[in-house]
């Protein structure tokens, strides 16, 4: 006779499109997570090498797991539940965190998992959108469908970060989020990607709408074409050579993706990596982790906004490019610029 699981593990989706801060509200509340959790995470970028799990530091009792190279929703769908069972049976999570890519559309993802494969095992909660006010202002993200619907199927509204906007437009926001609907369980500011870990370990479960879940065009097309495919639990584990970094490109939904990996022994000089990535067209999304004469260290620039913070992570040198197309640099240009900013022998560090 099968016998049924003591208790199922609550799932906690973070939505919201490209930039709006999903990684960092992640990491603040692993800073509230309880003692005796243990939590999984897993990340999905759309990029083809993953920048957001340099964002986590190494512990015993959270556990991060990078899924890059398209939308879990429809590109990795197959990959997905692999990836989900291999997870849960190894580390045996007391809660799952999922972040989606920012382009990734919540039916897909949401039908892998409430399917057969979990039945009584995962738990949806609360699904959280995470809006930036400051995109209210592009036309081109109001008018696009991903964007909407993530709205749309959210459980609850969190606002990041309020203090990059005025009054005006923080209230209109709130206003834009509080007529959504089906109507929004909670909105609330979440000021550095702060937010009290109690609206999930007491928040209840996602609605389920009994007409369905909507479905995006696009991405139906690409779930229907992705293939089967077999996952290294070690994403990217062979090097590129010293000087000769490794280069990815992808294209989907209307965005490209750029992206480099660099061997860890490659030391960049920061001032003049800082001034090529600063140049970089506007309104591309930029992420990388760099091995520098100053150490370490990530470069995160979204809508509006540019921090480099100090990177725990040592594996490689990589970095990220993410934009429509009409924005995407020519690769061999900036590859270029990239590689005039290497150190010969480690040359010029700093103490």
């Amino acid at each position: 006779m099968r016998t049924a699981p003591l208790s199922t593990i609550p799932v906690h989706l973070f939505t919201g499109f490209l930039g709006s801060g999903k990684t960092t509200l992640i990491r603040r509340l692993i800073e509230q997570k309880p003692e005796e959790e243990r939590w999984a995470v897993l990340i999905n970028e759309f990029g083809q090498v993953g920048i957001d799990q340099a964002m986590f530091e190494a512990r015993d009792d959270v556990i991060v797991k990078g899924l890059p190279g398209g939308c879990l929703c429809c590109q990795l769908s197959f990959v997905l539940q692999a990836t989900l069972v291999n997870l849960l049976h190894r580390h045996r999570p007391d809660r799952l965190i999922i972040e989606p890519s920012g382009l990734g559309h919540p039916a897909g993802l949401l039908d892998v998992l409430q399917g057969e494969a979990f039945a009584g095992v995962l738990e949806i909660r609360d699904v959280i959108v995470l809006l930036d006010p400051a995109r209210l202002d592009d036309p081109r993200a109001r008018e696009h469908e991903t964007f909407n619907d993530q709205l749309t199927m959210a459980d609850a509204v969190a606002l990041t970060m309020p203090d990059r906007v005025g009054p005006d437009q923080l209230s209109a926001a709130r206003r834009h989020a509080e007529a959504l609907w089906p109507p929004k369980k909670w909105v609330r500011e979440a000021p550095f990607g702060e937010l009290p870990i109690a609206l999930l370990v007491d928040g209840g479960r996602h609605w389920v709408d009994a007409g369905g879940a909507p479905q995006s065009d696009p991405h139906a097309a690409l779930r229907d074409v992705a293939k089967p495919a077999v996952l290294l639990d070690d994403f990217a584990a062979v090097l590129p050579s010293p000087g000769q970094p490794q280069q990815e490109s992808g294209r989907a939904l209307g965005y490209q993706t750029l992206s480099w990996r660099w061997h860890p022994l490659d030391v960049f000089d920061l001032d003049r990596l800082t001034q090529v990535l600063d140049r970089l067209p506007t309104g591309l999304r930029v992420k990388g982790v760099w091995h520098t004469d100053a150490g370490w260290r990530l470069y995160n620039r979204g809508e509006g906004s540019t921090s480099l913070a100090a990177s725990a992570w040592r594996k490689d040198s990589r970095l990220e490019l993410i934009g429509e197309l009409e924005l995407m640099p020519p690769a061999e240009e900036t590859l270029s610029a990239l590689q005039a900013c290497r150190l010969q022998d480690g040359d010029g560090m700093r103490s």
